[in-house]
């Protein structure tokens, strides 16, 4: 992860205690830089997050003075806002626990023992393995996309060797029937020629047929 470059967080919780204390948590912790951007409740953290910021990180409290977060978070989901999410209790709910993991928040924290390095450290983490995560769903797009073209090369010299084969077949056919005719030296150098030639372009319809494509760096796009 760039030190140099700051973790965007969204905060949303209208404990403005618990948010001194994180602030405080989140600075310079360890080198990294967190930009933090506290919002009190739903309403305005979902008005926020609809103007598409780039943010890491989002971090919700369940004790909102309008929705729940549980609520918050079904809704961030069904607007299809695909951001990791940290969940933040103030006590143990197993059954809540479950219900937000249903929704693929990253991590479920209590909130008298996310103090010290717990709360940095943990937002470090995800925000790492999140981003990993996704470096590798895009590898393996453009492993699969690259296969998919390769296939799709091979196919198509596949059809040409075809079409060029039938054609070359009949020729090749015809240039043995004129060789057991009665020809004169001219006529006869040039059927040979047209058969030296067929023979010549057979050859390189089998090279490009037997060619690994996969072993060639195809441009993307």
């Amino acid at each position: 992860m760039d030190p140099t470059k700051p973790i965007n967080l969204l905060f949303v919780d209208d404990d403005a205690a618990y948010m001194a204390i994180a602030r405080h948590l989140l600075t310079k912790y360890q080198g990294s830089r967190f930009q933090v951007t506290w919002k009190q409740d739903a309403a305005s953290s979902l008005v926020y997050l609809a103007g598409s910021p780039e943010i890491d990180l989002i971090v919700i409290d369940y004790f909102l003075p309008d929705l729940n977060g549980l609520q918050l978070v079904q809704q961030i989901r069904e607007r299809k806002i695909d951001v990791p999410i940290v969940f933040l209790t103030s006590n143990r709910d197993f059954r809540l626990a479950i219900e937000v993991m249903k929704y693929g928040v990253e991590d479920y924290l209590i909130k008298d023992e996310a103090v010290d390095s717990v709360l940095p450290r943990s937002i470090l983490n995800i925000v790492e393995r999140v981003r990993l995560k996704r470096r590798i769903a895009e590898e393996q797009k453009a492993d699969l996309i690259a296969r998919k073209r390769t296939d799709a090369i091979k196919e198509l010299v596949v059809t040409v060797c075809h079409e060029f084969n039938n054609p070359l077949a009949a020729i090749k056919i015809s240039t043995d029937i004129l060789l057991r005719q009665t020809l004169n030296e001219d006529e006869t150098r040039l059927v040979h020629a047209i058969d030296e030639n067929i023979n010549l372009v057979e050859k390189e319809i089998s090279r490009l047929r037997d060619t690994n494509f996969e072993r060639l760096d195809f441009p993307a796009g």
